[in-house]
């Protein structure tokens, strides 16, 4: 039943009289941050418009018979509020049911890694940036993205491959394109290009949230957390901040996927060899098509998370905030997908605006040159080139990350939820 401090009893394996104190001391400090966040008209009450105002702000939405029911379950007399000692009463037993933790149980963009970088962040709570777990999330959100990378680089390197050199003429497959890789440089060529892509997960993730947290400063809400198109602005501001940070990193990236044994020698030689021969600029290749499919991806993606996330809490979330590991992998495989499949075109076009240098005889072409040119040879389907072992990773990738990210969230000292 107590949950929140099972970490005591993993020391001793006991739990004696002062840590019990101490358990209690401290959780009922933040049962009252909580209490006073939710309690919006400051009377020392709390009601069902204000449970349901507290939960929009954090992006779920729930109807008045939903928030009565809530109420309800802590409301000792009947008055259908809630004052500040029938919340800590309820809270202080019951302290995996808070309602905060809701938004806890949804984080999306620190969780799941499928190699894109274009999500909107996660919310971070007062509460998660006054005790320092903010850092810890992301921290633990970015192991779990270079572990998750590295398990599915053959197949993001598939990808970059079959968007480059597949063609009508060069109908490469799946299983062709492995054994072309392995033949051309062995085993240890499947993992060209995941060096540079883990290596930015640092500063991209760094620089997305904080430029996240300025945006909404300028934004100009005094809420802690920011509604669904609030976030989707803040959010897609925050990337294109972030990808312009690191774009020439993308750059590199495609050209280590692309390059042949021996050709570079490592990252630095890789940039090298591309500023000597086709100058500054050359790392900005793709950046306009990139820059475009952040909207598209970011917009679908949320829209999706949060359409199926409110289905589920209105559905089944009366007895308990938490949606089970299932659920929430389903929901994130879900709108990454659709993310996907609504920006590829561009990403594509990105990649081999990227690559167009290595690839000898082959026209400099612009953005709008390149889909008009793939349309005409190709046709539309052209667009989709390596959308098999692009949809292939997802799953293990946002398998793996929450694994991962669950993990190290405990090396770490995340508070359990």
């Amino acid at each position: 039943m107590f949950m929140s401090f099972k970490h005591f009893l993993y020391l001793d394996g006991q739990l004696d009289f002062e840590e019990f104190v101490h358990y209690l001391r401290d959780h009922e400090k933040k049962l009252r941050l909580v209490f006073k966040s939710l309690d919006k008209k400051n009377d020392g009450r709390i009601d069902s418009q204000e449970i349901m105002q507290s939960l929009r702000d954090l992006g779920v939405n729930i109807s008045e018979e939903q928030a009565e029911k809530i109420l309800k379950s802590m409301d000792k007399n009947g008055t259908m509020t809630i004052d500040w000692n029938e919340w800590r009463d309820y809270h202080l037993l019951h302290p995996a049911d808070n309602i905060p933790e809701i938004i806890l149980y949804w984080k999306h963009s620190t969780i799941f890694d499928v190699g894109e970088s274009l999500m909107v962040p996660d919310e971070f709570t007062a509460e998660e940036k006054k005790t320092g777990m903010w850092w810890r999330h992301l921290v633990a959100g970015g192991g779990a993205g270079a572990v998750s990378r590295t398990c599915t680089a053959p197949l993001d390197r598939l990808k970059v491959l079959m968007q480059v050199h597949a063609s009508k003429n060069n109908s490469m497959r799946i299983a062709g394109g492995f054994g072309q890789m392995i033949k051309e440089g062995g085993v240890r060529s499947l993992w060209r290009g995941n060096g540079i892509n883990v290596i930015k997960i640092a500063p991209e993730s760094a620089i997305k949230f904080m430029a996240y947290e300025q945006i909404k400063r300028l934004i100009g809400s005094n809420q802690e957390t920011l509604g669904i198109t609030e976030r989707l602005v803040a959010g897609s501001l925050a990337g294109a901040i972030a990808q312009s940070s690191i774009y020439p990193m993308e750059v590199l990236k495609t050209r280590l996927a692309l390059r042949k044994t021996g050709q570079y020698v490592g990252i630095l030689d890789c940039a090298k060899h591309i500023f000597q021969k086709e100058g500054v600029a050359a790392f900005y290749k793709g950046y306009v098509p990139n820059m475009l499919g952040i909207i598209p991806y970011a917009g679908i993606d949320l829209a999706v998370y949060e359409t199926l996330k409110n289905s589920w809490l209105q559905r089944f979330a009366i007895d308990s905030p938490d949606p089970g590991v299932f659920v929430l992998l389903a929901c994130g495989t879900t709108s990454s997908t659709c993310g996907q499949l609504a920006s590829y075109p561009l990403a594509l076009v990105r990649t081999r605006m990227q690559a167009q240098a290595t690839l000898e005889g082959g026209p400099q072409m612009s953005m709008s040159g390149l889909f008009k040119h793939i349309v005409r040879t190709e046709g539309p389907m052209g667009l989709y080139r390596g959308l098999a072992p692009n949809f292939m990773k997802v799953i293990p990738s946002v398998s793996i990350s929450y694994v991962v990210y669950e993990y190290l969230k405990i090396t770490l000292g995340v508070q359990s939820k």
